[in-house]
């Protein structure tokens, strides 16, 4: 048995507080001063945890900080709220910066054989609302929502079913959660740390009121009548939004409470006076007193920044608008632009819909000719030098240079521009005849219009297929681009209505022989190039359809093996396999990679990492360099602005 432990983290470890023991003296925040003197809120000694997470910020080489200020930030969507927990990352055990886990909100995680995890609370830890947190809100979880057919008709979530056997949830007492398979479960863990984790608990006392085995049946109604909502599950998920993080009542364990307008453009986040970490001198985090989200369009979001509208930004922002952000720094600008890592595995990829609902274009992007021959028809690095100065690292899509598994070979494979060699590829699939215009004909006539869906969001993406559309009708195919809302585009993809997109390669490109290749193989219907298959996976069987090329099922097995292996190089092995299954088969076209994320930060704001890597997962984008710690020089100057 092994025990992730803070004290394994080199950063941070356990500190007992001072009502407690002899551990650091409890510090008062101003922000809830008011309600504390006034009886309405409990003091910072009964607030938080008996054993906190402490933070030894001297440790971490970062300054201690004052509580105080608003942080001031831009998302182009309301539903861009939930960035909050993305970046405010309180997770059960998260990355940290060396991408090791450690337990956050758990005190400990005790991990026998893989497969049986028990999980300890931390002693009164309480939800933002101040009511406990125990292994009751993860009763009502496995028992009350993932298990009732009203809420989940499609029964608990996949991550529960290992080799068809569904696992298994006990409560021992109200601070031991154990969940346990027959077999090793090596993604567990990892699972809880990502960017949008599955919430395996669930605030009771507030949602039982919504839930029909606990709710006063007359109240229950008028509250279904009054939400306009069909049924008393729909009112339940429409008020369990722990991820989204919409709903201001819902309590919370995250860093900042939402306390805004849904009907206002400027939302508005609190600190969470029951937040389970300290710094080492006793001062509650996180260290800013509110958030400010502002919804904008997400053309204006760069030129807002130069404005000096913002304390933090990098979502929203491209490597195109490093000149306009350094402009602004140089003509006085209250900020500084930095230029961090990017972890994802593609800057921008192509992929063709192989589970497109066109049986005739459906057969000819299954060829894998035919997307090698789209691959070798970009010039890369016409799009590097026009789009990125050069800085990006040409290629297709695969493990980046800095992971372990990167491999050369991979990262090169049909990825050097060779027009004749596209242009025999494509003849020898027998698409010979052409219309007048030159454009090469499908097998039923129609001439070859590649149609390509985008969000519409990032002017790169658009620019590059304007690229790649010269060289494209090189080979006798018309590359058009249809920009969509992305909500639109999501679901013309998972409907197999779309024929290809163009997005972010894999969140992750710097996975180690450690990190599950899942994500490899047909199991999310995220992964673009075979949505229908992803939904087969997740569902079990209940939509989508199973896989049915050799290659994609070779990477079922693949990722299958190393479900069941503990060995660290069998499991490389594995991952080599894999990736090399990627670049030989073009299942998603990479472009570019490694392109710098600018980051906008006020020269007020404090402990904010000069280097770190912009990822989704894993790292949470802001939440791994632990937002909680970020603080203002002068909060009291900055408040009053």
């Amino acid at each position: 048995m092994r025990k992730f432990l803070l004290a394994l983290a080199a950063t941070l470890s356990f500190a007992p507080l001072a009502a407690h023991s002899d551990g650091p003296v409890l510090q008062e925040s101003s922000f809830w001063a008011q309600e504390v003197n006034a009886g309405s809120l409990p003091h910072v000694q009964d607030r938080i945890p008996s054993e906190p997470l402490v933070v030894d910020l001297e440790a971490k080489g970062r300054s201690f900080g004052r509580q105080g200020g608003t942080l001031r930030t831009l998302i182009s969507r309301t539903k861009d709220v939930r960035q909050m927990v993305v970046y405010g990352y309180a997770r059960l055990v998260g990355y940290q910066p060396d991408y090791t886990l450690a337990p956050d909100i758990l005190a400990a995680v005790d991990v026998e054989e893989g497969r049986k995890f028990t999980l300890h609370l931390r002693p009164g830890h309480r939800w933002s609302d101040g009511m406990p947190f125990t292994s009751d809100d993860f009763r009502y979880w496995w028992e009350n929502v993932a298990n009732d057919p009203d809420i989940t008709p499609s029964g608990p979530p996949d991550f529960m079913i290992v080799d068809n056997r569904l696992g298994k949830v006990t409560f021992p007492d109200e601070h031991t959660v154990v969940f346990e398979w027959q077999i090793p479960n090596p993604n567990f863990l990892p699972l809880l740390a990502q960017a949008s984790p599955p919430f395996i608990y669930r605030p009771a006392h507030y949602l039982s009121q919504f839930h029909k085995k606990f709710a006063d049946p007359d109240a229950l109604v008028e509250k279904v009548k009054a939400a306009r909502v069909k049924s008393w599950a729909a009112l339940h998920n429409k008020r369990d939004n722990m991820y989204k993080f919409d709903n201001p009542a819902l309590p919370t364990l995250q860093p900042w409470i939402n306390t805004s307008d849904k009907d206002s453009s400027r939302k508005l986040f609190v600190r969470n006076p029951y937040f389970h970490r300290i710094d080492s001198r006793g001062v509650q985090l996180p260290y800013i007193d509110v958030v400010q989200m502002t919804v904008v369009g997400g053309g204006l979001i760069a030129a807002k920044a130069n404005a000096g509208e913002v304390d933090l930004q990098a979502r929203g922002l491209d490597f195109p608008d490093v000149a306009i952000l350094k402009k602004g720094e140089a003509d006085g600008g209250k900020y500084r632009t930095l230029l961090w890592a990017n972890g994802a595995a593609s800057q921008i990829a192509i992929y063709p819909n192989l589970n497109f609902a066109d049986p005739v274009w459906r057969e000819v992007m299954r060829d894998v000719r035919f997307r090698r021959a789209l691959s070798l028809g970009i010039d890369r690095r016409m799009i590097n030098r026009a789009l990125y100065f050069g800085l990006a690292s040409e290629g297709g899509m695969s493990a980046l240079s800095q992971s372990a598994l990167y491999n050369d070979d991979n990262t090169h494979a049909w990825s050097m521009m060779n027009l004749a060699h596209a242009n025999a590829l494509l003849d020898d699939m027998g698409l010979t005849d052409r219309t007048p215009a030159g454009l090469r004909k499908l097998p039923d006539g129609r001439p070859m219009e590649f149609v390509i869906e985008t969000a519409g969001e990032r002017s790169e993406e658009e620019n590059a297929l304007a690229i790649i559309a010269d060289t494209w009708r090189d080979l006798g195919i018309r590359l058009i681009m249809r920009p969509l809302d992305r909500d639109i585009l999501r679901n013309r993809i998972y409907a197999g209505r779309t024929m290809a997109s163009v997005w972010f390669g894999w969140d992750n490109g710097l996975p180690g022989p450690s990190t599950s290749p899942s994500y490899l193989a047909p199991t999310n219907q995220e992964f673009f190039a075979w949505p229908m298959w992803g939904q087969y996976y997740q569902t079990v069987g209940q939509a989508g359809s199973p896989p049915d090329m050799q290659p994609a099922k070779r990477l079922m097995l693949l990722a299958n093996d190393w479900n069941h292996t503990d060995d660290p190089q069998v499991r490389e092995d594995i991952w080599k396999r894999m990736l090399a299954i990627h670049a030989e088969q073009q299942f998603a076209i990479g472009v570019l990679a490694e392109a710098p994320q600018p980051v906008v930060v006020s020269n007020d704001l404090m402990n904010v990492p000069e280097h770190g890597i912009w990822a989704f997962d894993p790292g949470a984008h802001f939440g791994i360099h632990r937002i909680d710690e970020f603080y203002f020089q002068d909060p009291h100057v900055q408040v009053s602005r």
